[in-house]
């Protein structure tokens, strides 16, 4: 399939040049730093992000709870990048700088297609993968995520409709597919806080009763929100 920037008006290739443009009046210093960030900066920024998350909810009462739902937010990552494969060989469509002349490119040397943007569907699954175990973080994920698609627009190497379509797809597989994924997860992170890897899902001295009992959904919220379940405030720290 052919490429989706048309000839004549296209508001994709007004805002690629707009935010590219950017690139063209920027010292080199700022641009090579834009190339680190958008390429592997927030990519980084968000493993240690999963990486607090982590260590925070093990300290939470129903631990093991709490951390299935971040274990499913680079789950969620990797399995919209999975989806990702078959709608870039369907769609085919260029990098923008193989259409467009004149543009400011970061990273030349991309060969592959352009739709829809792996970056941006990786760092948008985490960060609303996060959010659905615990808001905070989920929230700074997602700034991170916009972030992300912002450095892809400016280094020419995605149009906008790229990130957004990437932004839609790293959402939709992070929310749909979470219910199922924590059916599984939650039992397995329970089994391995009564193991010897306890220390993975549990910090020492937080108790392991009522991992995966009854009434779990009300202790995941509370993981989340570090609150007693039924309180009036938890739906200030999600949990999936």
């Amino acid at each position: 399939m052919a490429g989706l920037a048309l000839e004549g008006p296209n508001p994709d290739v007004d805002v690629l040049d707009g935010i590219n443009g950017l690139a063209k009046d920027a010292p080199h210093w700022v641009n090579k730093a834009m190339e680190f960030i958008g390429e592997y900066g927030l990519i980084a920024a968000l493993a240690v992000l999963c990486l607090v998350a982590w260590w925070s909810a093990r300290r939470r009462p129903g631990a093991p709870s709490a951390v299935a739902g971040l274990v499913w937010a680079p789950l969620a990552a990797g399995l919209a990048l999975l989806a990702n494969i078959p709608i870039r060989a369907f769609v085919e469509r260029p990098r923008p700088f193989k259409d467009h002349a004149g543009l400011e490119v970061l990273i030349p040397g991309k060969s592959d297609f352009s739709f829809v943007s792996d970056h941006a569907t990786l760092t948008m699954a985490v960060g609303v993968g996060l959010f659905v175990a615990h808001r905070k973080y989920g929230l700074i994920g997602i700034a991170l995520a916009l972030a992300e698609g912002f450095c892809r627009v400016y280094m020419g190497v995605h149009y906008p409709t790229d990130v957004i379509g990437g932004f839609a797809l790293g959402t939709a597989v992070a929310l749909l597919l979470a219910p199922p994924a924590q059916a599984l997860l939650v039992p397995l992170m329970t089994a391995i806080g009564r193991s010897k890897l306890a220390w993975l899902v549990r910090a020492p001295g937080v108790e392991a009763d009522g991992d995966g009992g009854p009434g779990e959904g009300s202790r995941v919220v509370a993981a989340g929100s570090g609150m007693a379940p039924g309180h009036k405030e938890r739906d200030k720290d999600l949990a999936a």
